[in-house]
């Protein structure tokens, strides 16, 4: 169900508000330009800054925007268990497709702790869910022995796997099982990744790039690495440019600069730089953007 190129989809804002028109827009060129899933309320989302009453409506616009077209992985992810356990139950009730729940950040439980967290919210729900694993934001790492241990419950399909390690792939898949649904959260890496078995991409990229890697991704899926590396060779100074500052910051302006969204974020972040500017600016050309 869960394979290719699955933007983490900007939350777009203007003054201060959520602009749930330009999340629709984006929603329908997205899919229109061959993205295989959409991803709302991610750390690409902005979920540390959205209040829970647009985190539901974000990922409720999104799943009608949708319509079935392709599937919606909703963000559930939290620190609090309980507070998790309602953003997963409100992904199944609006009819999210799978629920992208975050290992907890700040507070730094054990393994023992995510696999309790883990199967709370396996337990509360119906609906699927993929593990995001992204130590340098969470600062804990889910080791391939507790993904094994959690992917023997039939609710725990999958991880978005961000650690930039592609050997953890192969671990993985040799602990969780062939089937067990593994995506990228890491743009760069993408291609050594499905290389090792990967089947997709939850990307920063995609959300400005949308048809370049749906078609690299697609690449990979046929097996055809030749065709996807000349994919790699016009998105990497892409991948590498939108995130000289916060990814999300990067996207939106280079959002902006096609016409489909605001730059707009909210604080404690803030606009980019000139000199990233120009250097997302550069890449987009490069790729064949602008």
């Amino acid at each position: 169900m869960f394979k290719g190129s699955m933007p983490a989809l900007v939350t777009p804002f203007r003054n201060g508000e959520l602009d749930l028109e330009t999340l629709k827009h984006l929603v329908e060129w997205q899919i229109g330009e061959g993205s295989t899933g959409l991803v709302p309320v991610g750390t690409t989302g902005e979920s540390p800054t959205l209040t829970h009453e647009e985190h539901e409506t974000v990922v409720e616009e999104v799943v009608k925007a949708a319509a079935g077209r392709v599937p919606v992985i909703a963000g559930a992810g939290s620190n609090n268990t309980i507070e998790a356990i309602r953003f997963v139950q409100f992904a199944e009730k609006v009819g999210a497709d799978a629920a992208l729940v975050v290992t907890p950040y700040y507070n730094k439980p054990t393994q023992r702790g995510m696999v309790a967290h883990f199967t709370a919210l396996h337990d509360c729900a119906n609906v699927p869910i993929i593990i995001y694993n992204i130590p340098g934001r969470s600062v804990v790492d889910m080791t391939p022995a507790t993904m094994g241990e959690l992917a023997k419950l039939p609710r725990i399909v999958g991880v978005k796997d961000a650690t930039g390690d592609i050997t953890r792939v192969s671990q993985q898949r040799a602990i969780c099982g062939s089937d067990f649904c593994q995506l990228s959260g890491e743009d760069a890496s993408a291609l050594g990744f499905n290389a090792h078995g990967g089947v997709g991409c939850i990307s920063v990229t995609a959300n400005v790039a949308p048809k370049l890697c749906a078609e690299f991704q697609q690449a990979t899926l046929e097996g055809d690495y030749a065709k996807a590396l000349e994919y790699q060779d016009r998105l990497m100074p892409l991948h590498e440019a939108i995130f000289i500052e916060p990814g999300l910051v990067g996207a939106k302006y280079a959002l902006s600069k096609l016409g489909l969204c605001t730059e707009e974020v909210r604080s404690p972040l803030t606009g980019l730089e000139d000199g990233t500017k120009a250097a997302i600016d550069a890449a987009m050309g490069h790729a064949g953007l602008l």
